[in-house]
């Protein structure tokens, strides 16, 4: 499995952003995907995660009710759509596949990641 984060950029504060991750290889059903983040000097921190039906979905409590994560199973893509960005925001974005069965917000539990993007908010 090979995934490809693309979508960063530099953003006014307020701005929206949209993330892809296209995914090749075999991403079984029992997959779930996420979207991780590193803000500079900062630990890897978790953002949002969809399992593959799309009807379970946690968000970290940080960017609830502002970010938002999808998947189109077809086109074998996730997506995280950022509106009102906060200069907090500010990290490289990583999409994960967790490779195993079940639900995790822990990055140590997925197997597969995509090399990241850079999203950078100004205030």
């Amino acid at each position: 499995v090979q995934l490809q984060a693309s979508g960063g950029g530099l953003v006014q504060a307020g701005d929206s952003l949209r993330l892809s991750c296209a995914a090749s290889g075999h991403i079984s059903s029992t997959y779930y995907m996420a979207w991780f983040r590193r803000a500079p000097g900062k630990e890897r921190e978790f953002v949002a995660l969809i399992n593959w039906s799309g009807g379970n979905i946690v968000y970290a409590a940080s960017v609830k009710g502002r970010f938002t994560i999808s998947r189109d199973n077809a086109k074998n893509t996730v997506s995280l759509t950022m509106n009102s960005l906060k200069p907090e925001d500010t990290a490289v974005y990583y999409c994960a596949a967790k490779g195993t069965v079940g639900s995790s917000t822990d990055g140590a539990t997925y197997k597969y990641w995509g090399q990241g993007t850079l999203v950078t908010v100004s205030s």
